[in-house]
């Protein structure tokens, strides 16, 4: 396995610890939870073969049901998030050879891009997980704060996590 891949998947082994052991149990004022482990999914090559991109979704969210007991809801919102991964991306980066790096990241897209990029990916998968959890529209309003306030802190935690993995490229004299 080349260094990218071994990254990844240390990566994608601590996040999910994190996520089944700490962040299941967060809830900021009974409505926001962090989702980190969907970092791993934002940071898939964007020269994976689609048929890897959601067999990878689907098991990272099978993972975090069995750990979580909540019944395939993750497997079918990560399958879902990464159907719509490059549509995302080619939305605010329409050309992929202009890409410096073909992960996803705050130094090969800019923060700006990337911070877009991070925002739709998390409204997307807490919009899912939520909907799917409530499985009606009754109460609309608590669904759409659970998804406006999710969907802040799962962004705001992704691009905590990027600048902590970034490389960093200084100049040494």
């Amino acid at each position: 396995m080349n260094k990218t891949a071994t990254q990844l998947l240390g990566i994608t082994l601590i996040l999910l610890l994190a996520q089944v052991i700490v962040l299941n149990h967060v809830c900021l004022f009974g409505v926001a939870v962090p989702f980190a482990f969907i970092y791993v999914l934002l940071r898939l090559p964007v020269t994976m073969n689609q048929n890897w991109v959601l067999t990878v979704g689907f098991f990272m969210g099978l993972l975090i049901d069995i750990f979580s007991d909540t019944q395939g809801m993750n497997a079918l919102a990560c399958t879902i998030l990464v159907m719509f991964r490059k549509p995302v991306l080619r939305l605010y980066f329409p050309r992929e050879d202009e890409l410096t790096d073909t992960l996803p990241s705050i130094s090969s897209l800019g923060f700006i891009i990337y911070m877009k990029y991070a925002l739709s990916m998390s409204l997307i998968y807490c919009g899912l997980i939520f909907i799917i959890e409530a499985f009606s529209l009754f109460n609309f309003l608590t669904l759409l704060l659970r998804i406006i306030s999710s969907t802040i802190l799962t962004t705001l935690l992704l691009i905590g996590i990027d600048s902590l993995t970034l490389r960093r490229r200084e100049k040494r004299l």
